[in-house]
């Protein structure tokens, strides 16, 4: 039996598992050690927007056999702004000047959010900025030049919860990657993607 599957009996919209645990989890070792080859003896900083990043982040850190350190960030939607427009609810925890900073991200989409804080952290003077996503729909971007060099999966143009990526802050920690039946969706629910942002 499938952890989503009381949820479906309870009528929640969590369909089949896209992903299962197992599969997340050897990719993310995989990254691990495709990093540590590219970023041997630069102590690199990750950098995680909450909140759907933070179980990626925590198992790629574990994953990750070179020295390096976490930091945060939080972002949102402006209210009634346009799509692209970004605010900041945390700051970085540190000056990151001078440093090689990778961002993490769950997912990378339009590029609308990797763009803002590639932005953001590059007036801050850092060595290098590059970035990492477990998922990715290139065929979405309208955001050309982002630093993504290390990817996940590519997958298709669904919805999807679990491994923390939720919607509404649902469902955020079943163990695999689900996808999500938007037509099922209660109302109110945000239906614009598995981030919180215009990813």
């Amino acid at each position: 039996m499938s952890a989503a599957d009381p949820l479906r009996e309870q009528g929640h919209p969590i369909g089949d598992i896209y992903l299962a645990r197992e599969a997340i989890g050897e990719r993310v070792a995989e990254l691990g050690r495709e990093m540590a080859d590219d970023l041997e003896g630069l102590d690199p900083v990750l950098i995680a927007p909450l909140k759907s990043s933070a179980v990626f982040l925590a198992d790629l850190s574990r994953k990750l056999p070179i020295h390096h350190e976490l930091d945060v960030i939080e972002l949102a939607p402006y209210v009634g702004g346009a799509g692209d427009e970004v605010r900041l609810l945390k700051d970085l925890d540190r000056s990151v000047e001078g440093r090689h900073l990778v961002i993490v991200e769950d997912v990378v989409d339009t590029g609308l959010t990797l763009g803002f804080l590639v932005r953001t952290l590059a007036l801050r003077g850092p060595a290098s900025l590059t970035a990492v996503t477990l998922l990715d729909r290139p065929y979405r971007r309208l955001v050309d030049d982002v630093p993504l060099r290390w990817i996940g999966f590519t997958v298709p143009d669904e919805l999807f919860a679990g491994y923390g990526l939720g919607l509404d802050e649902r469902w955020r920690a079943l163990p695999d990657l689900h996808v999500v039946v938007a037509d099922e969706l209660p109302a109110g629910v945000d239906h614009g993607g598995p981030s919180e942002l215009a990813a």
